[in-house]
């Protein structure tokens, strides 16, 4: 698989960065970690923004920086979209995108009409950035950073300044970008579960280091990493749809033994949707029970852990994917749990509902 590898070590004023990373040049790349810990940083040096010696990347095998090499920002063929839109106000929407066309090198595998089809941007091309809503001019700002014909795109926050409705019509359309267009993408956010609707990969970012790098869903229920031991942990699971069963109103997706049934009506037959699943919405039990919960997977135990006060926290394998429970510890006993005992875990039909 193609990748993207980089390492950048050196100081800047006070802040030491010492980050290594190897992710795929594909799919979106979430990059977490609390405010001071190098993310914006990091895409500075990746951008060629910020220059250290020493430091080296390279991009789907082409050398971007390395001791004998630095490509500056011009020449890299990358897009870069800010938590600001930074559209140029003297340009129509129209304008601010072909502003990105002419900035590309060689024919355009990325084309315009593409563009303002999947970010719905007919209606706009002819206003101007100050008649735009935050919303719709990050979605401009999203498409002018396609139309550069990017091989790597940079998005540093780009919905933290936009509110929680309008963050959320715009993060299926990140979601879809890179495997629309092709374009990897690394994403950085100081909302978790805006990387765990959209990113394949995620890295944690601390004190300038990379702590943690690997598939969203492996570092979310990984026991010893901060993101399964929060309040609101969840998991990701990515299923295909399958069908409806139109006399209960239900979504089916997945194949056996890992299916789940969906309230409501999601997508077309052959869609992947992804399904964010808070591990408070998740129970255990030693046996397939009737109940009023659909959703009782056949699941092993992977790990468990006490968290300060009444509950427990068990990572569990389905196969195919992996999930999160919080139950609390008088369950655990009561059902005399352990690690490597098969289970099923029950899901309910609500956390699968706030999922899309």
């Amino acid at each position: 698989m193609s990748q993207i590898t980089a390492r950048f070590t050196g100081t800047l004023g006070a802040f030491g960065l010492n980050a290594a990373l190897d992710i795929p040049a594909t799919g979106i790349t979430g990059l977490f970690g609390p405010s001071g810990s190098g993310k914006t940083t990091l895409l500075r040096c990746l951008a060629g923004l910020t220059r250290l010696s020493g430091a080296t990347l390279s991009v789907g095998g082409e050398i971007w920086q390395s001791e004998t090499v630095f490509l500056p920002p011009y020449q890299r063929a990358l897009g870069y979209v800010f938590q600001d839109a930074r559209l140029f106000p003297h340009l129509t929407v129209r304008g601010n995108l072909r502003f990105g066309l002419k900035r590309a090198k060689g024919p355009p595998a990325i084309a315009e009409d593409d563009v303002i089809d999947f970010l719905g941007l007919t209606p706009l091309l002819n206003r101007a950035p100050t008649a735009l809503s935050g919303g719709e001019r990050q979605r401009v700002a999203i498409g002018r950073a396609l139309l550069t014909q990017p091989r790597l795109l940079l998005l540093d926050e780009p919905l933290s300044a936009l509110d929680h409705e309008t963050a959320a019509e715009i993060l299926p359309r990140l979601r879809a970008l890179s495997a629309r267009f092709g374009v990897p993408a690394l994403f950085v956010s100081h909302q978790l579960d805006e990387l765990e609707r959209v990113a394949g990969h995620l890295l944690l970012m601390q004190a300038g280091r990379i702590t943690a790098s690997g598939p969203l869903t492996k570092l979310l229920t990984d026991l010893s990493l901060p993101f399964a031991a929060r309040e609101k942990a969840a998991t990701a699971l990515e299923l295909t749809i399958t069908g409806y069963d139109d006399a209960y109103g239900l979504t089916l997706c997945g194949t056996a033994p890992l299916v789940v049934s969906i309230p409501g009506q999601w997508g077309q037959p052959g869609q992947c949707l992804r399904l964010r699943i808070p591990a408070s919405d998740v129970s255990l039990a030693r046996t397939p029970t009737p109940s009023s919960i659909l959703n009782q997977l056949p699941a092993r135990i992977l790990q468990a852990q006490a968290l300060e006060g009444p509950h427990m926290l068990v990572a569990l394998d389905l196969g195919e994917a992996k999930l999160l429970a919080r139950i609390t510890r008088k369950s655990w006993d009561m059902l005399a749990l352990a690690p490597g005992q098969e289970v099923y875990a029950a899901i309910k039909a609500e956390a699968l509902m706030a999922a899309q």
